[in-house]
């Protein structure tokens, strides 16, 4: 890889890559629509959340990230609308979590066939593209009926292809000895760089890494100081703890403050004429097992923003290694959750 020199911030082009099980060429930088479901990171009005879907396609976005439990259904809704005028999109949504029928009867064969009809009903479409697993128990992974049950619906037509949206390195090695497996969706930052230990055997068997959180909650936007206040909807200030689900998925699983402080030290590293948020995403996408990266957005600009890491060049060897040492000695102590 060759350093970045701070000169040419790229013309917004976007590259894409191989989603290996399905042969599609999937832009390498997503949109994951959690904040469009209208909870969990505060309200998203319907038109607002349109015009995010479409400046993230105008960038060339061809991937949406959503689930049926983003807004109980509302983020797919959404996604449905913005598709019957739209240009195809690669739809991968996430099941598993929907409070009807509730875990452990979720997981059955005829549960996941309500949930996913239920799906394709509000995306408007006949077959999804990629179903997901939505980070269910790793004792219901390691059973294993759960797959099957997948690969029925695979051959109903009602799916493309399934993966896993999984919590833990754990989690991910039982998945990739599933036969069929399409992808694995991980958090993945330079905060929470672990999975890196999983990345050639998930190369090997041509399963795409999806990444969600690659901004860690947004705290890798450089933005935040330890004042920053949220809505009491938002994920950010009711699961601080964990109180709600695993405090992995908000800010990486770093408390607030100290994330505030990492976040802040890690200025001094981005490259000249590079945002902290850009050296992030970039970063990321410069290790070629990622297929797609998931950030998040809740406005058109938003969405213009991410869509720039995608032309930006490599990083370069130096500074990964400098981000490789802040991340082992400034970072791994404070994590927090399953990892």
């Amino acid at each position: 890889m060759q350093p970045w020199n701070g000169s040419d911030v790229g013309t917004e082009e976007m590259n894409y890559r191989l989603f290996e099980h399905t042969r599609t060429e999937v832009s390498e930088t997503g949109l994951g629509t959690w904040q469009l479901g209208g909870a969990d990171w505060g309200e998203v009005d319907e038109s607002r959340a349109l015009d995010t879907l479409r400046a993230a396609v105008e960038g060339g976005v061809n991937f949406f990230d959503t689930a049926d439990v983003y807004g109980m259904g509302r983020s797919e809704e959404i996604i449905g609308k913005f598709l019957e005028t739209s240009k195809k999109v690669f739809v991968a949504t996430k099941l598993g979590r929907f409070p009807e029928p509730g875990w452990p009867a979720n997981f059955s064969l005829d549960s996941l066939r309500a949930h996913t009809e239920a799906s394709l009903r509000r995306l408007g479409v006949e077959t999804i593209d990629l179903t997901q697993l939505h980070c269910i128990p790793p004792e219901i992974l390691r059973a294993g009926e759960v797959f099957e049950s997948l690969r029925v619906l695979k051959r109903e037509g009602k799916i493309r292809s399934f993966g896993v949206s999984v919590e833990t390195n754990e989690e991910a090695l039982i998945c990739l000895d599933q036969k069929e497996l399409a992808s694995l969706q991980i958090i993945f930052n330079i905060f929470r760089q672990k999975p890196l230990e999983f990345f050639d055997v998930a190369k090997s068997k041509g399963v795409a890494l999806i990444v969600r959180l690659p901004l860690a909650s947004g705290l890798l936007s450089g933005k935040f100081t330890k004042g920053t206040k949220f809505a009491e909807t938002d994920h950010r200030s009711y699961n601080r703890e964990g109180q709600a689900f695993n405090v992995g998925e908000t800010f990486a699983g770093l408390p607030f403050e100290k994330g505030v402080e990492l976040s802040d030290a890690l200025k001094a590293l981005a490259p000249q004429g590079m945002t902290m948020a850009q050296m992030a995403l970039r970063w990321i996408l410069d290790f070629d097992a990622v297929t797609v990266i998931i950030p998040g957005a809740s406005s058109p600009q938003q969405a213009r923003a991410n869509v720039t890491a995608s032309d930006l060049p490599p990083l370069g060897e130096v500074l990964h290694a400098q981000l490789r040492e802040f991340y082992e000695t400034k970072v791994a102590a404070h994590i927090r959750g399953p990892y």
